[in-house]
Parts: C-alpha cells; structure tokens; sequence
C-alpha cells in the first residue's frame, strides 16, 4: 500500500497527523510530510482510517 497527497487540496488541518503520527507529519510551514509513504502492513489500518477521514479528501491509496 502507497499513500500519497494532493498538495494543492490539503489544508493542514492535521486529522491524519493525530491517527497515525508514524506515518503523517507536518512541517514548519503546515505542510503535510508522508514520513511512511510504503506504508507497512502493521500501519495500514491506521492509514486507512486517517485517508477516510481527511476533511479536504487530499489523500489517495494505492494497493
């Protein structure tokens, strides 16, 4: 599984940051950072959940 960001959608709004902080990050300048971008198998749940609930929708998953 590949998770990836619409930069031009997402709005920093950190829901995925607080679901799964191993895979999601922002920096600095409130811009989301993919720390895990092949996700791993234990992981994938959280991920899942986290792309289901982005408000702005701004995540995809490849699997």
């Amino acid at each position: 599984m590949r998770v990836r960001v619409d930069p031009l959608v997402c709005e920093a709004n950190a829901v995925c940051v607080g679901l799964a902080p191993e895979v999601f990050d922002l920096n600095d300048d409130d811009e989301l950072l993919i720390l895990k971008p092949d996700v791993p198998a234990e992981e994938q749940d959280r991920v899942r959940h986290a792309v289901r609930s982005c408000p702005k929708a701004a995540l995809t998953l490849e699997e």
